[in-house]
């Protein structure tokens, strides 16, 4: 199914129908590069998270239609920690909806305000689920390219359970979008700079290992209260990230006691140099796991 234009779906509302199956419940989300809304589908009747890319995202119907082919391996990523794909939905010649699962929770942003600690035993189960799923990405050949607290959800564990179940959403967007435009080898286009690895400040693509760094940073911060860089400029953030040894987290968040093991896990994937950081999900997990027992 291609819609023509923007103009025959009309305004994204509440109730409007699109391709006769999906029908808009709310706005949901919204990212830099994309809106999210929450849709059912009238065919299963099951709700779905329509995410649209606009036009504006694309110089022309090349980089559009390279973009919607990114996303064919995604539907084949199986895991209950990453956000399943359904279907790729192009609109017209140049804009794009993505039909995914209903993500469960809320974005861990909206669960962990910035400065707040998480009890080590829940931050090292919320990294071996997010690691899991990773794994599950590159698994088929794929990176995640941008894993922050946005784009990590959580919900409460039922039956009383302490903790909760993690997915991770917005996988392959800055990937794809580097693919489509090919941007080659090097480029400015990064993730989020408080997560990414010093590499890609350089221009390199996201990576296997690009992943891991956002994890472990996210991990660092989830633990301690504070991100391990200091700095409050894209400079600055910079300059930090090029000391050869990760800081560490009395040195970040003084006062704050942390097993030296689960911070040596964590250390792992936040090394400047690549052959100094963890180089598989299965490395960093099997590390993370060790401080569970």
């Amino acid at each position: 199914m291609v819609f023509q234009s923007i103009s025959e779906i009309g305004d994204l509302v509440p109730g409007k129908r699109l391709a006769d199956r999906f029908e808009i419940v709310k706005a949901n989300r919204q990212g830099g590069l994309s809106v999210a809304f929450e849709v059912l589908d009238l065919a299963s009747q099951e709700p779905r998270e329509m995410q649209f890319f606009p036009s504006s995202l694309f110089d022309g119907e090349r980089e559009a239609r390279e973009f919607a082919s990114s996303w064919e391996p995604w539907r084949r990523v199986d895991s209950p920690h990453v956000q399943a794909l359904r279907e790729v939905l192009p609109l017209g010649s140049s804009s794009l909806f993505l039909i995914h699962d209903l993500p469960a929770g809320v974005c861990l942003r909206d669960r962990v305000g910035k400065g707040e600690r998480v009890e080590a035993g829940e931050v090292v189960d919320l990294g071996l689920q997010l690691l899991d799923g990773l794994g599950e990405i590159h698994g088929h050949g794929l990176v995640h390219g941008d894993v922050k607290p946005t784009t990590v959800f959580v919900q409460a564990l039922e039956g009383g359970k302490s903790g909760w179940s993690a997915q991770l959403v917005d996988g392959g967007t800055t990937h794809g979008l580097w693919t489509a435009k090919d941007l080659g080898e090097r480029t400015a286009l990064i993730g989020t700079p408080y997560y990414a690895p010093v590499e890609q400040f350089g221009g390199d693509p996201p990576t296997v290992q690009s992943d891991l760094y956002n994890v472990a940073t996210l991990l660092f911060e989830l633990v301690s209260g504070a991100q391990p860089w200091a700095g409050k400029s894209f400079l600055e953030v910079f300059q930090a990230k090029l000391e050869r040894k990760p800081p560490s987290i009395a040195s970040r968040a003084p006062g704050i006691e942390v097993d030296p093991a689960l911070e040596a896990a964590i250390a792992g994937g936040l090394y400047a140099d690549l052959d100094s950081r963890y180089a598989s999900a299965r490395e960093f997990r099997d590390r993370l796991a060790a401080c569970a027992r």
